[in-house]
């Protein structure tokens, strides 16, 4: 038996009765084709059995491999479990996948981002760095690479595209929030920043020291307003709301224990609430509960959680557009200078209350 030529864009070309640019325009550019003759080349094309551009020839060509690499801090699996990331993502995604780009994620571990090897060789035009700690050898690899970069939320790189929020200033509208309910005794719920592996109380010296620029930012917004405010804080083993529960335990079961709870996150929070009724603790009756980012679960949690929002679909739409200028030629330092912050706002719902 001898096995069947596979066919060519030679081959659609002959067919049809065109050039072969003609063909390669059905696939690559099609606003360069009238409707109907784009519907023949595809039409024939099936009938031959030929499937389109060969992606590795063309990336040979075009020295461009289509995709776009974004560097996690996390697992798959938990970020995918937080809502804030995948909302973000959806949102890049959407930006991007007009323009013919695929979103490679390289996932990270337990130093801070993907390995620099994974990052070294992943075949990819440009890098999008999602809530990396300071110093990650991730960043190494891209720099070591050449690679365009964009920057969501952290690290601060300067001379770098960055799209992220104002942190601190959602911060210390939540702790004024529950100030002027009368709460004095404060508990603060971190992010999971590798301070504590598997989690753990620290001092507010040691959480100032993270190595995540949103958990120093954030705790600082806290502190403005706190004062001399009795304030106790506990870092996360992880991101979801499951990982968390361990700290949030920790938290309810301080003596004293808080009356307001600030949360970094609404995954956290929403530990912080599950923990509370396992407990039998009244939200807001006995405890107030504020979280951060205004993700979907927060308005249907039990109670609707009083959440810092910003706009997460925003910086996955910011973050795209920045990605797409550096790759149609723009120059890091004009995309560094369109760098921004989505605004934030304090949403009051039903899980704070009256000290």
């Amino acid at each position: 038996m001898t096995r069947r030529r596979r066919p060519t864009l030679d081959d659609v070309a002959s067919a049809v009765g065109v050039s072969r640019a003609t063909v390669s325009n059905a696939y690559n550019r099609p606003d360069q084709l009238s409707a109907r003759l784009r519907e023949q080349v595809l039409r024939v094309a099936a009938e031959l059995g030929y499937p389109g551009p060969d992606p590795t020839a063309r990336s040979l060509a075009t020295s461009r491999t289509g995709a776009i690499a974004v560097l996690l801090d996390t697992s798959l699996s938990m970020a995918f479990s937080d809502p804030a990331l995948y909302l973000t993502l959806d949102a890049l995604a959407r930006v991007i996948d007009p323009r013919g780009h695929a979103l490679l994620l390289l996932p990270g571990g337990a130093h801070g981002g993907p390995p620099a090897d994974r990052v070294l060789a992943a075949q990819a035009d440009i890098a999008i760095v999602y809530s990396l700690p300071d110093g990650a050898a991730a960043l190494d690899a891209v720099r070591a690479r050449g690679l365009p970069l964009v920057v969501i939320d952290q690290p601060l790189l300067p001379g770098t595209a960055r799209i992220g929020c104002a942190d601190r200033l959602g911060a210390a509208l939540a702790a004024r929030h529950l100030l002027d309910l009368g709460h004095r005794r404060f508990g603060i719920f971190a992010a999971c920043s590798h301070l504590t592996p598997g989690g753990g109380g620290l001092t507010v010296a040691e959480a100032a020291a993270a190595p995540f620029h949103d958990v120093r930012e954030r705790l600082a917004g806290y502190l403005d307003e706190l004062g001399s405010c009795e304030v106790v804080v506990e870092e996360a083993a992880g991101l979801s709301a499951e990982s968390a529960m361990a700290g949030a335990f920790a938290l309810l079961r301080a003596s004293p224990r808080p009356t307001a709870v600030l949360c970094m996150s609404d995954q956290l929070a929403l530990a912080v609430l599950a923990a509370a009724r396992q407990l039998g603790i009244g939200v807001p009756d006995e405890l107030s509960v504020a979280g951060f980012d205004d993700s979907p679960p927060a308005s249907w949690s039990s109670p609707p959680l009083t959440t810092v929002r910003q706009d997460l679909v925003a910086k996955g739409r910011i973050a795209g557009e920045l990605a797409l200028g550096l790759l149609d030629g723009g120059s890091a330092a004009s995309s560094a200078s369109a760098s921004a912050e989505v605004p934030v706002s304090l949403v009051v719902r039903g899980s704070t209350g009256p000290a």
